[in-house]
């Protein structure tokens, strides 16, 4: 099994959605037939593909049904944590009733082998700019989230972990936050994250290895469509 990783798919395949991604240009022009393609060159029905947040402009679930059908014709097992965007998401339980393929993922873990795959959607972290008290309530919320996820992997016995996050791990000067100690202080090996996008957007996003976790971005027009294996 191969582990591969994407980020922002941003799809609006039901025709009650208007939200065309190619008026940003670039890796947006035709980006689902790309994604598409490149999805089918690299994996398998064997491999898992994370996909770590909006992932639809559906603002209702029933808007969004189109486009969990798309995801669900690619090959292989996805798992999918929540994004800024993703407004459509409520109802964790109804969510993963909706196909074998796709695994909603909320405060728990999916196992894939020996590994753990936990997540949150993360928040933005303190010491951004526009940090402010209403930011801070939701970036504990979703420590608590992320722990959550965590600490039931460690408790059913996995030792391996892969993190997701939507948000940046860090803020945009690079520095640690509650989300980078708690990877730490479980051991977790890799942590992929998308939201950033455009040449400027990309700097603010830490990749590399901190206090012995690795960072990855993998928001869509970053990997230019196509999906990163990483593992």
């Amino acid at each position: 099994m191969k582990i591969f990783a994407i980020a922002d798919l941003h799809l609006s395949f039901d025709s009650r959605v208007e939200k065309p991604m190619d008026i940003f240009g670039g890796q947006w022009v035709n980006h689902t037939v790309r994604v598409k393609e490149n999805w089918e060159a690299a994996v398998t029905d064997q491999d898992l593909v994370l996909i770590p947040g909006d992932i639809s402009w559906a603002l209702k679930r029933e808007e969004a049904l189109a486009d969990f059908e798309w995801i669900h014709q690619l090959p292989g097992k996805k798992v999918i944590t929540k994004g800024n965007h993703d407004l459509w998401w409520n109802g964790i339980a109804k969510l993963n009733q909706l196909y074998e393929d796709i695994f909603f993922l909320q405060n728990t873990f999916y196992a894939a082998g020996d590994l753990a795959i936990c997540g949150s959607r993360g928040w933005l972290c303190p010491g951004s700019d526009e940090f402010d008290p209403h930011d801070n309530k939701i970036y504990e919320r979703e420590l608590l989230r992320l722990d959550f996820s965590l600490s039931a992997a460690k408790k059913a016995g996995f030792q391996r972990f892969i993190g997701m996050l939507h948000y940046p791990p860090t803020n945009d000067r690079m520095h640690k936050s509650g989300f980078t100690e708690l990877f730490a202080k479980y051991g977790v090996e890799k942590v992929v994250y998308g939201h950033l996008h455009g040449q400027e957007g990309y700097k603010n996003g830490f990749k590399g290895v901190m206090n012995g976790v690795e960072y990855k971005l993998v928001s869509l027009d970053y990997l230019q469509c196509k999906p990163l294996q990483i593992v």
